[in-house]
């Protein structure tokens, strides 16, 4: 059985200098997790530049949905940049631009149909969306989620309310935005119970907050992932979306589902949607989407595309070779990774409840499919975030050569290729629960 290969001191010479050069040329806005320097990458494993073999969890932040480098992805781009790499959705017809378009389109499964705006990113397809829904409601009001992450880029980040220093000395923002608690049961923001809270977390946008501040019918949208993803991997309770949904339809306000992470078969089903059995009105899909390439797509209810030509375009959005890469991810998605992303996923969550018991610091598990994340505590009572034993941790399994990331401010997510198989998995969890022992013993 395959298993990482650390060869000395991390990082090794060749990334020690790499990183040196990558200090002199590049932005220091990024965020690097690891002192690695990345060579080349195959299914779930990783090599860096000096040699060391890495299992990976992370999937380029659950990017590469079917593994690194997977042949079928690759001669999909290899045959579509043969035939044509640019034309421009944007002034030109290309067919596999509207064959991915058409594809979506059944994924969403709107009522009326749907139809698809084509970006280059999750930040990008949430910007669209943000202006389609404005467009469409003539509405200057949004709403969106304190821990929600949509993007960097101004709109995107005006509905964030992940982490404040993403925001720092970017004021103003767009105006018109109001955040309003997630149901993150495990901190319930109104401390209560679920399911005995009754709803809480919608009941307070209709009463105080529609009642008092905002009139709903000034509300173009309501913005929401279906797992919250930077924000710690959080999973609703089962009539969060329902309730949020008869909320919305009550006043007319789109709602606009954040799939960029929980979409593309990561939950063990095509859209993290689908477990709540709520259509939204517009869905905003990126990641794993084209397996790494760059690609990010709008997709909404016919009725509500309404906007005229000219409205909004991209230029290098829906690209021809991100489009083929898109549409074989999608075959091999429809063609057992997603089943795949279910069994793997329950893997997963068994083995780390089980880890539980054995590690007062691991408060919480939760999570869908291959999205889950575990919170990590200094008391379990308090519930006091364990941040700095959360990174020590994320670092002892890089040294043992285990690519994992946080999330939140003191969680860990499993995000992995949904191409992982069993015993891979079970490698990662051994090297995991190393790394849990020597932080709780050091």
């Amino acid at each position: 059985m395959k298993k990482p290969c650390i060869n000395g001191v991390l990082p090794g010479p060749k990334a020690a200098a790499m990183i040196l050069r990558d200090s002199q040329f590049v932005s220091p806005s990024y965020t690097r997790s690891y002192p690695m320097v990345v060579d080349s990458a195959e299914g779930v494993w990783v090599r860096d530049s000096d040699g060391n073999t890495f299992l990976d969890l992370t999937a380029g932040i659950a990017v590469t949905a079917t593994g690194h480098c997977h042949p079928q992805i690759v001669k999909a781009i290899c045959d579509q940049a043969q035939k044509l790499i640019h034309m421009s959705g944007t002034d030109f017809y290309y067919q596999v631009q509207i064959e991915l378009a058409e594809k979506l389109s059944v994924i969403a499964n709107m009522e009326g149909g749907a139809k698809v705006f084509f970006g280059n990113s999750g930040a990008e397809a949430v910007e669209a969306a943000f202006k389609l829904a404005r467009y469409h409601t003539r509405r200057e009001q949004t709403l969106a989620f304190f821990g929600a992450f949509h993007g960097r880029t101004m709109g995107a980040l005006s509905l964030s309310a992940s982490k404040a220093y993403q925001k720092k000395y970017y004021t103003p923002f767009v105006p018109g935005i109001t955040h309003v608690p997630y149901p993150y049961c495990y901190r319930c923001p109104y401390g209560a119970c679920h399911p005995t809270c009754g709803g809480a977390c919608v009941r307070w946008i209709e009463d105080p907050l529609f009642r008092n501040n905002i009139p709903p019918e000034e509300v173009a949208a309501i913005f929401v992932e279906p797992i919250q993803g930077e924000g710690g991997y959080i999973v609703p309770p089962p009539d969060f979306f329902l309730e949020l949904g008869k909320l919305a339809k009550k006043y007319g306000i789109l709602l606009v589902a954040d799939e960029i992470q929980s979409g593309m078969g990561r939950t063990g089903k095509m859209l993290a949607m689908e477990h709540f059995g709520v259509e939204p009105d517009l869905i905003a899909l990126a990641k794993g989407i084209a397996s790494g390439m760059p690609l990010g797509a709008m997709v909404a209810r016919k009725e509500v595309m309404d906007w005229h030509s000219g409205s909004h375009a991209s230029t290098f959005g829906g690209n021809p070779v991100s489009c083929a890469a898109s549409l074989a991810t999608i075959e091999l998605l429809e063609n057992g990774l997603i089943e795949n992303a279910r069994k793997r996923g329950e893997q997963l969550k068994s083995a780390l409840l089980e880890m539980q018991g054995s590690y007062e610091c691991m408060g919480d598990v939760r999570g869908l499919g291959l999205m889950v994340g575990v919170e990590f505590v200094k008391d379990r009572v308090t519930k006091e975030r364990a941040a700095v034993e959360r990174d020590e941790i994320i670092q002892k399994a890089f040294q043992k050569g285990l690519l994992i990331l946080g999330c939140g401010e003191n969680s860990v997510r499993f995000c992995p290729a949904l191409t992982i198989g069993p015993e891979e998995l079970d490698t990662g969890l051994a090297i995991f629960e190393e790394a849990v022992r020597e932080s709780v013993s050091s």
